[in-house]
């Protein structure tokens, strides 16, 4: 079947509707105004000692079920008839190269460098009553539930902004693997991955397809150097010549001119050898060389070795596919497994090696998590949208975890001054399987980040005369217990 008609299936028209129109409005509202004026020297905000240069995002788009990957419970071999209250997981825990930590198998790799992690096991996300994927991505990847009155900027957003680029060429925020045009949920997932109020010059280059990033810094093709710097003159002239925009504020169209005179100043670098993996060894290609994740992870460490500040590898989200695991769960899961566990270990490796890991902070991390009868919580009005319902295993495809949880999840963190092979919190052995032992809030999750990162999660803008903080009414705290 068609991803986006089990996409229509659903989720109501209704419901997207609503949500696209609100924020539709913040984003008008966004650009209408005037630059945002960042609030440090009033409020005399102090940043903390940065512990990483740069940060690679490693997103496990669709909900990455925690007991099927870093987070191992009582394992339940499939046999036709087991009622499916008595499955929470569907892997058996191996060992890691750590003593006290265990994950699920088919992570063997990742298992061989958890000595270079901080696994945290108690992240948990707010139930927002209805379980819109890209709702939750957005709150996730923003620090703000949708819809906002202002277009939120992305966390590689922030960092590009206060923290600017490690390299004047290279662009700070890069996201790879994401489509943003064909896939059920476009709009939204558009929403979140952009520069928000900061405006487009701090927004993601989007590369969609790794293998094909090169093309992406080459003047079209058959067109001279000569001839496309003569084009980017000539729209340059007009955007600036152009009558002012009702959509767009003096800020906002001064933002878009700069964001296209760094993407010039890229085409005629050497930084862009950075975005061609054909440049890369055919062994060290073939290690990575899982499909486009694993492609990603390659070119994440070649354009952080070149000066990127943030990168984003995502597993792409599509409704229904990768980690959108709603029936056929653990054979889902077992084929994720193979597309990430080499190509994440591998960076781990080749970051160490290079002497880059103690200032990359490299992060796994997913919207929720799943189980095999709760959706959202327990007491969660939440529609289930599970497509194995049943009280008994039949076929295979009961077979795993198919409903969005989001009472308790894991999230890895190698290096960027994190600790090493340290576990922290846990969520109950037994379901509802929720965070019991220091739980981690997506706003305690970024300020752990920004902290890393030397940026304070107090942080603040004024933003059409009100403050808006890089956490949640600047009320996130790190938790300053996973840092050496």
């Amino acid at each position: 079947m068609n991803p986006d008609s089990w996409y229509n299936e659903a989720l109501p028209e209704q419901t997207r509707r609503k949500f696209l129109r609100a924020l539709g409005a913040g984003t008008a509202a966004t650009f209408l105004g005037g630059a945002p004026r960042s609030m440090a020297a009033d409020r005399k905000s102090k940043n903390p000692e940065a512990t990483a240069d740069s940060c690679i995002l490693l997103w496990m788009a669709g909900g990455m079920a925690a007991p099927e990957t870093f987070d191992p419970k009582a394992y339940m071999p499939y046999e036709v008839g087991t009622p499916v209250e008595k499955i929470i997981s569907t892997f058996p825990a191996i060992d890691t190269a750590v003593d006290n930590i265990k994950i699920c198998k088919g992570l063997e790799n990742i298992a061989g460098v958890m000595d270079r992690a901080t696994l945290i096991r108690s992240h948990f996300q707010q139930d927002l009553g209805s379980i819109l994927h890209s709702r939750h991505q957005y709150h996730w990847h923003t620090g703000y539930v949708p819809p906002q009155t202002v277009a939120a900027p992305h966390i590689g957003a922030w960092m590009a902004k206060v923290l600017g680029g490690r390299n004047e060429v290279m662009p700070p925020f890069i996201n790879i693997g994401q489509r943003l045009e064909g896939v059920g949920e476009s709009e939204e997932l558009k929403a979140f991955t952009t520069g928000g109020f900061f405006g487009s010059e701090f927004g993601s280059m989007n590369l969609p397809f790794p293998e094909l990033a090169s093309q992406a810094v080459k003047p079209p093709g058959g067109m001279s150097p000569d001839r496309f710097a003569k084009r980017y003159k000539t729209l340059e002239g007009l955007l600036k010549n152009s009558p002012k925009s009702d959509e767009l504020s003096d800020y906002h169209q001064e933002s878009m001119l700069r964001s296209l005179d760094n993407a010039h100043r890229l085409l005629g670098s050497k930084e862009r050898e950075a975005f061609d993996l054909s440049k890369e060894k055919k062994e060290v290609f073939d290690e990575y060389n899982t499909g486009k994740f694993g492609q990603g992870c390659l070119l994440a460490r070649r354009l952080v070795e070149n000066g990127a500040r943030f990168v984003e590898v995502t597993t792409e989200y599509v409704p229904f596919l990768n980690w959108d695991t709603h029936e056929n769960g653990h054979t889902t899961a077992d084929r994720m497994h193979k597309q990430i566990d080499r190509p994440i270990a591998r960076l781990i490796k080749d970051l160490e090696e290079r002497g880059m890991l103690d200032r990359t902070l490299v992060i796994i991390a997913s919207e929720f998590s799943r189980d095999m009868l709760i959706e959202g919580i327990p007491g969660s009005t939440a529609r289930d949208q599970s497509r194995a319902k049943t009280d008994v295993l039949k076929e295979m495809k009961h077979y795993g975890l198919h409903r969005h949880f989001t009472g308790g999840s894991s999230v890895v963190m190698f290096g960027g001054g994190t600790k090493k092979g340290f576990l922290y919190g846990s969520t109950a052995d037994e379901r509802p399987c929720l965070a019991v032992d220091n739980p981690v809030s997506i706003e305690d999750l970024h300020a752990t980040i920004f902290t890393a990162m030397g940026i304070s999660p107090k942080t603040e803008f004024d933003i059409e005369s009100r403050p808006f903080y890089a956490t949640k009414d600047g009320k996130g705290k790190s938790v300053s217990d996973v840092f050496a």
